[in-house]
């Protein structure tokens, strides 16, 4: 069984994008190819605790193990030797990317305090859109009691629109709540 908001892409979000921007083929159409969830934790330096910490709960968010990521050089400021372990993300794809997505328009954004609406100008003139979390605790398959450490995330939807109105509009179909603008 396919995922709801996949499903919703092909049944409505296609033909109303093709509408708009007067797309001859459904190939045009923008689609979502992939959500990277990303945590770096400058904490994992003196602790290397930590990092076990943040992927066991971004695996409970994101349905899927993260990868440590490493530090590409050494920064003698920061303590940082190259290859020490700074950080953990997940690629999404496929269903599980939907059903993510799914999760955390309706569920976990809405759990953002004092939440108006993602920003408008978060696009990277090629489609992309990044969005910063402070907090995990907004998304409801964490128990808050049981949460050892509260860190923040980043999160970034691949599109494969050519220009960002195009991606802004994908993402607005699909139910992402952006901000008025005024």
């Amino acid at each position: 069984m396919a995922a709801r908001l996949k499903t919703e892409y092909r049944e409505r979000v296609i033909g109303n994008l093709t509408k708009r921007f007067g797309f001859k083929n459904i190939y045009q159409v923008p689609r979502l190819e992939k959500i990277v969830v990303n945590v770096a934790a400058g904490e994992a330096v003196q602790d290397p605790k930590v990092l076990e910490i943040i992927t066991e709960d971004i695996g409970l968010i994101t349905g899927q193990r993260p990868i440590v990521t490493r530090a590409k050089r050494a920064i003698s400021a920061f303590k940082l030797r190259q290859g020490m372990p700074i950080g953990v993300k997940v690629t999404l794809r496929g269903d599980r990317m939907y059903e993510f997505l799914d999760r955390f328009f309706n569920f976990a954004a809405p759990r953002i305090r004092d939440f108006r609406g993602f920003p408008n100008d978060s696009f990277d003139g090629r489609g992309g859109y990044t969005l910063g979390l402070s907090e995990q605790i907004i998304f409801p398959e964490l128990e808050v009691s049981k949460i050892k450490k509260v860190f923040g995330m980043d999160i970034t939807f691949v599109t494969t629109a050519k220009r960002d109105d195009e991606a802004k509009a994908l993402l607005a179909e699909l139910g992402m709540p952006f901000r008025r603008e005024r």
